[in-house]
């Protein structure tokens, strides 16, 4: 009975939990689906009421919508390949204590995790590079986070080093270890980061608002923001007012800008729940 009652009360106290978390997202998807008249009247709660798709409608209007959203999967797709590729790398390489000035590069990598340069003279550096006005300027500048790098060379330290012994007693150099035993063993580690980084591009804003002056090359972010504004404005002085309002305009934005991750994030679930060691040595 007292097993019993337990349960039940750690079954409540987990759906309590799961509602508070879910809250926001059902809220924000029943405004985004709403009618005009309902959000006005405060009706909306988790569920749409009178459901339309007015606000979506107006947000894909004019087409610029689907510019920005290649726009950011062309910088979510590259950057992210461009970071693992990267971090990767660099990361198998300090985590061999064979490696000269090993410890010096761990330091100056360290030193970026606790001061930075600021905006204004990366700005004038990616001036310099003539990178400005251009995808690389967002790429460049977060291609390797330091945070990050040390998770994955930790994750590399941890692999058992008879592996890689025996490999290259049969030949084996660094690139056909790397590739043909570190890499399937840390699947996990991959789609984890792998995740952070594209999460990181997908909502990449501030660097676009920086670094980015043709129109033509905003992310989805910005160009939402951009909208948002505009219809704002544009509904206080049009009988269209009476059919959206401008809650459910943000409501609808906020579906589009996350709605793309949240769909990615199941097919890299299974390796979050794999052990950290894949494949290791039976004694």
């Amino acid at each position: 009975m007292v097993k019993r009652s337990l349960a039940a009360a750690n079954a409540l106290l987990l759906a309590v939990f799961a509602f508070i978390t879910l809250f926001p997202f059902l809220n924000v998807l029943a405004y985004s689906f709403s009618s005009s008249r309902a959000i006005a009247a405060g009706e909306v709660f988790v569920w749409p009421v009178e459901f339309n798709v007015a606000a979506f409608g107006k947000l894909i209007d004019d087409g610029q919508l689907f510019v920005a959203m290649k726009n950011t999967v062309i910088i979510t797709v590259v950057g992210t390949l461009l970071q693992m590729a990267a971090t990767t790398l660099a990361a198998y390489a300090l985590s061999k204590k064979r490696l000269k000035g090993r410890k010096a590069f761990l330091g100056m990598i360290l030193f970026t995790m606790l001061f930075g340069g600021g905006l204004i003279p990366l700005f004038l550096l990616l001036r310099n590079l003539q990178i400005l006005d251009s995808f690389w300027a967002i790429w460049l500048p977060s291609l390797v986070s330091a945070y990050n790098l040390f998770v994955m060379k930790s994750f590399f330290e941890t692999l058992p080093a008879e592996l890689e012994e025996s490999a290259t007693i049969d030949g084996a150099g660094d690139p056909v270890i790397f590739w043909n035993i570190v890499v399937p063993l840390s699947k996990s580690i991959l789609a984890a980061i792998s995740l952070f980084y594209a999460v990181g591009m997908w909502n990449v804003y501030s660097q676009a608002v920086y670094f980015l002056n043709d129109s033509e090359l905003m992310p989805l972010l910005v160009r939402l923001y951009q909208m948002i504004q505009q219809t704002s404005e544009t509904l206080l002085d049009s009988s269209e007012a009476s059919l959206i309002q401008p809650e459910s305009i943000k409501a609808a934005a906020i579906v589009i800008a996350i709605a793309p991750i949240l769909c990615v994030y199941p097919f890299l679930q299974k390796y979050f729940v794999k052990g950290v060691l894949l494949g290791s040595v039976k004694g």
